[in-house]
């Protein structure tokens, strides 16, 4: 898969003295963003250290979305598909002083396998460590029981990180961060705030910036406060009022990139009404996507379908773009029998059809773009009852069946291959169909067994032009199991105190280890 859209950069002044080395060492970088610490595990906040550049992957991915080495160098898949071969980098040694080897890797691996997440399903047989010590050269090997075709991509998530050995405890849940990134961890106190500083014996080149500390603040005003007094550096996600009001402020620059991320309404089918896909087409008539995207969040525009263009391949152009038509909204709930009663809202029978959207306020817009979905529901005769809470009350409702409608903007390519993020979100089974941040009640055996197919053969185009990404594409948007709303874009506010800043679009890193003090 190609990005078709690169970095954004900022670049301050470029003339001038530098900083002598021990300024440079002593100054810290200031980083802000919404998002808490939980803890040291990959599966709490190992996003937020592979952000930070503390821990590291055996597969990396590039400005452009192709995969590329990272802790390994290369790999090799042999013709039947069943065995993946991993070469080690060498001479890479972790914030303890311990080094990598393959056998330190495949134990990492084993632990992720062990815990909920994209590698449990992963039709791997056995996982082998192959150490010459002779020749210093490593090799991972691992077995399939099927092939596979989307492994490297799948290395390449945050949460198969590789960990020292000692990061863990014996029942292998990870008590310290201790990678092989460029910036090691100093401290940590969950949920507010880490703090990092360069790692001198990191294998790549040395970082300009030498310290730095995130903090986590969650309100967007408390973030732009922070920025406008000069106390943040770099802060993450502005809301669109920040941004207005840090438009003219003298110590920072603003910068916004597109992101593999779509702003989505989950809806629940076994609900009454939702489990006709009439009806959720009806909410999808109702929303008014330019004014949200427009007004709301100052984006160009609303989405016209689940994957934004940047994804190339799987954004499929041809599809009739989602759109806002009312009176077709208000017709098909009534030909589904929901009939407007005295209050203005819809009933069926005994049933009033009145739900509640839950969302959180980590994301700043999610709270505003809910309440402008809440008249638009109204307008067509849905009472929606708003429930601004912690993002967590969405996996529990979808898990206890008491979720009706959730609001979040979800990355589709947390796997660089969309294919890993599809497949947690909308394969399945009757029983368990979709995943935490995907389908609720929606189950497709056809689709299912597609996407199953696509992970394993690869997914590429047929000499025939036919395309199953663009096919998958095309169920999602006919069966509306999640409803499309924007497309995301990333905002960030950096101090005229840095230089060569960049907005990575696949929010795997802050770039810190690319940021230069300004002279």
């Amino acid at each position: 898969m190609t990005l078709s859209l690169g970095l954004t950069s900022v670049v301050h002044a470029t003339e001038g003295v530098a900083l002598s080395s021990q300024e440079s060492a002593s100054r810290r970088l200031e980083i802000v963003a919404p998002f808490d610490i939980k803890g040291a595990d990959p599966l709490l906040s190992g996003i937020l250290f592979q952000r930070m550049q503390v821990v590291e992957t055996l597969v990396d991915v590039d400005a452009k979305g192709e995969l590329r080495p990272g802790l390994a160098t290369d790999w090799t898949v042999t013709d039947d598909g069943l065995e993946w071969r991993f070469t080690m980098r060498a001479d890479v040694h972790f914030h303890d002083g311990s080094l990598l080897t393959a056998e330190v890797a495949r134990q990492a691996l084993e632990i992720a396998r062990g815990k909920p997440g994209l590698l449990k399903s992963v039709p791997v047989e056995e996982i082998l460590a192959q150490d010459d010590a002779s020749t210093g050269k490593a090799t991972l090997v691992i077995h399939l029981s099927e092939p596979f075709a989307a492994l490297p991509a799948y290395l390449a998530d945050y949460r198969q990180q590789i960990l020292a050995p000692s990061a863990y405890d014996d029942s292998g849940t990870a008590l310290a961060v201790i990678g092989t990134g460029p910036y090691r961890m100093m401290s940590m106190s969950p949920p507010l705030s880490l703090e990092v500083a360069a790692f001198v014996d990191y294998w790549g080149e040395q970082p300009d910036i030498r310290r730095a500390r995130y903090q986590a603040v969650s309100r967007a005003e408390g973030r732009a406060l922070m920025t406008e007094s000069g106390d943040a550096d770099f802060t993450y996600s502005l809301d669109p009022a920040s941004r207005q009001r840090l438009r003219d402020s003298p110590r920072v620059s603003l910068a916004s990139a597109p992101t593999p991320r779509t702003l989505l309404l989950k809806v629940n089918a076994n609900h009454a009404a939702f489990n006709s896909s009439d009806v959720r087409r009806a909410l999808s008539l109702a929303i008014d996507r330019t004014a949200i995207a427009q007004v709301v969040l100052r984006y160009p525009e609303g989405a016209s379908q689940l994957f934004p263009p940047m994804i190339e391949g799987w954004h499929n152009a041809a599809l009739p773009a989602l759109h806002q038509d009312v009176i077709k909204a208000r017709e098909l709930l009534e030909a589904d029998g929901w009939q407007v009663g005295e209050d203005g809202i819809r009933h069926k029978g005994d049933q009033r059809l009145a739900v509640t959207l839950i969302t959180f306020s980590d994301r700043p817009e999610l709270p505003l773009v809910a309440t402008v979905l809440e008249r638009q529901f109204h307008a067509i005769g849905i009472a929606t009852r708003l429930d601004i809470t912690n993002f967590s009350a969405i996996p529990a409702g979808h898990h206890d069946g008491s979720l009706e409608l959730a609001l979040f903007a979800r990355n589709l390519a947390l796997v660089p291959d969309p294919i890993g993020t599809l497949l947690s979100d909308y394969a399945g089974t009757v029983e368990a169909p979709g995943g935490d941040w995907g389908a609720m009640g929606w189950h497709d055996v056809d689709f299912s067994a597609e996407l199953a197919r696509m992970a394993r053969e690869g997914h590429a185009a047929s000499d025939n032009g036919r395309d199953p990404r663009r096919e998958a594409s095309r169920v999602l948007q006919d069966a509306l199991p999640v409803i499309p709303i924007a497309w995301y874009y990333q905002n960030l506010a950096i101090s005229n105190r840095l230089e060569s800043a960049q907005v990575d679009p696949w929010e795997r890193s802050f770039g810190l280890s690319d940021l230069r003090w300004a002279p």
